[in-house]
């Protein structure tokens, strides 16, 4: 495994960006519009105002992919669907415009599983992505591209969204870091949804501190978004790497743990050991209803995405993968009745974190109970993405951020994920414990290395 080192001006960075994404692409297929030509434009512009001294912003110069649900103006936007393969936005989505302000250079889309249903990141527009740490295994999804591009070194941030671990599993399986923000943080004003009252845009990078500069540009109250919170967010990176020492971390001792793969359970106890040295104190917590968070988020997600789709649904045909219409239409059977008791059961889990989080300020997990599943596996599309999110959905469930950062490989050479929770509103207390992780291993600067017959 390599170290990578990017660095340079903007059209030195973007160069690099396309040009890892033509050596890489044809293995792992996760492009599905790149703008090379809008790109190199604005990295001369980029460097034409740094030399004059007039640099825009966080995020001058910095090449970042979209995943293909978020709209870019002008740009086509797919969602991954056979509906939608030949639609152009007129309008950039908040989050984009918000990074064009800061001075960021929008490469281009980036795959994801059909309308953001599903871990396999498959879908009628381009078809299968592919993990590039083993080219047999899924990149995990639904920002599957998001999580492969970064990694295989295509650009250096991207933009996922994350309904119930949609940005964490990707970044796990991938090897790189993924934030979901607090629902409401971020603005999905211009995002294709799943589900309002669970989906957020999320930033991924190699790193903390790049995932904290993308998620400060990206955060703010949007009128436009009737979910968006006007919660305050004070200028948090100069304190992004203080020291964690007292900081009270959950280990929960129901459901989390368990079933948990053998080097998958070695690696997070290792980083624990790790956190311990920073002089991170370390709780035993239980999570009452945690193994049923899954079950009733199941429930309004799948009802949510049934009614966004619902003349799609109808409809059917070829523009469908038949895996992700089989898996969206099982919410046609939840009733109005099984909503509201879902609705209420999301209630009662937000009281019972309200308490956990009181006797701790994060909860420690494995990201998924196992790395990256193979392209091969013959488990449906409902089976294998309830596997791979048994931990993330119960914190998209209460409104939670979730950070997940590398924490080692499996024998076999595969990613493995760490995620730190808090509660809502505490993002950075996630950041912080991530990246005083981050400031103590490497494992999030270590690349795939290029199949032999490149």
């Amino acid at each position: 495994m390599k170290i990578n080192d990017c660095g340079g001006s903007a059209v030195a960075s973007v160069e690099l960006c396309l040009d890892n994404a033509r050596k890489w692409n044809p293995h792992i297929n996760v492009v599905i519009t790149l703008d090379a030509e809008g790109a190199r434009k604005a990295a001369v512009q980029a460097d034409r105002l740094a030399g004059e001294g007039r640099a825009t912003g966080l995020l001058h110069g910095v090449p970042v992919l979209v995943k293909d649900n978020i709209d870019t103006a002008g740009l086509r936007t797919t969602y991954a669907s056979g509906f939608f393969t030949d639609h152009v936005p007129q309008h950039d989505a908040t989050v984009v415009r918000r990074l064009r302000a800061a001075g960021a250079i929008i490469l281009g889309k980036v795959s994801l599983h059909e309308f953001a249903f599903g871990i396999r990141t498959n879908n009628p527009v381009i078809g299968q992505g592919r993990n590039p740490w083993n080219l047999e295994r899924i990149p995990g999804g639904s920002s599957g591209g998001s999580g492969a591009a970064v990694a295989a070194g295509m650009a250096p941030m991207a933009l996922g969204t994350d309904t119930g671990g949609s940005v964490r599993l990707p970044a796990a399986f991938n090897g790189i870091t993924g934030l979901r923000p607090t629902t409401g943080r971020v603005s999905n004003h211009g995002c294709m949804p799943v589900s309002p009252t669970h989906d957020t845009i999320g930033p991924m990078a190699r790193s903390v501190n790049e995932v904290a500069r993308l998620f400060a540009v990206m955060a703010g109250y949007d009128p436009a978004d009737p979910i968006s919170a006007d919660q305050p967010l004070e200028n948090f990176l100069p304190r992004l790497g203080e020291s964690i020492e007292g900081m009270r971390i959950g280990i929960p001792t129901n459901h989390y743990f368990e079933n948990v793969d053998a080097a998958v359970g070695k690696a997070v106890e290792e980083a624990m050991r790790v956190l311990e040295k920073l002089g991170a104190r370390f709780i035993d917590v239980r999570v009452p209803g945690a193994e049923d968070a899954h079950t009733h988020a199941t429930t309004i997600i799948y009802s949510d995405a049934c009614a966004v789709h619902e003349e799609r649904l109808e409809a059917g045909g070829p523009q469908w993968h038949p895996h992700t219409l089989e898996r969206m239409r099982m919410g046609l059977a939840y009733t109005g009745r099984d909503y509201a008791r879902a609705m209420r059961e999301r209630e009662a889990w937000h009281r019972t974190l309200q308490k956990v989080f009181s006797e701790v300020d994060v909860l420690l997990s494995p990201t998924s109970p196992t790395t990256a599943p193979t392209i091969a596996d013959d488990r449906s599309l409902f089976e294998a993405t309830r596997a791979a999110t048994r931990n993330t959905y119960a914190g998209a469930f209460g409104n939670l951020p979730g950070l997940s950062v590398p924490c080692g490989f499996s024998p076999d050479g595969m990613p493995i994920g760490l995620m730190f929770e808090a509660a809502p509103w505490q993002d950075v207390t996630v950041l912080r414990a991530g990246a005083a992780y981050q400031a103590q291993t490497d494992w999030h600067l270590r690349t795939p290395g290029l199949p032999v017959n490149e």
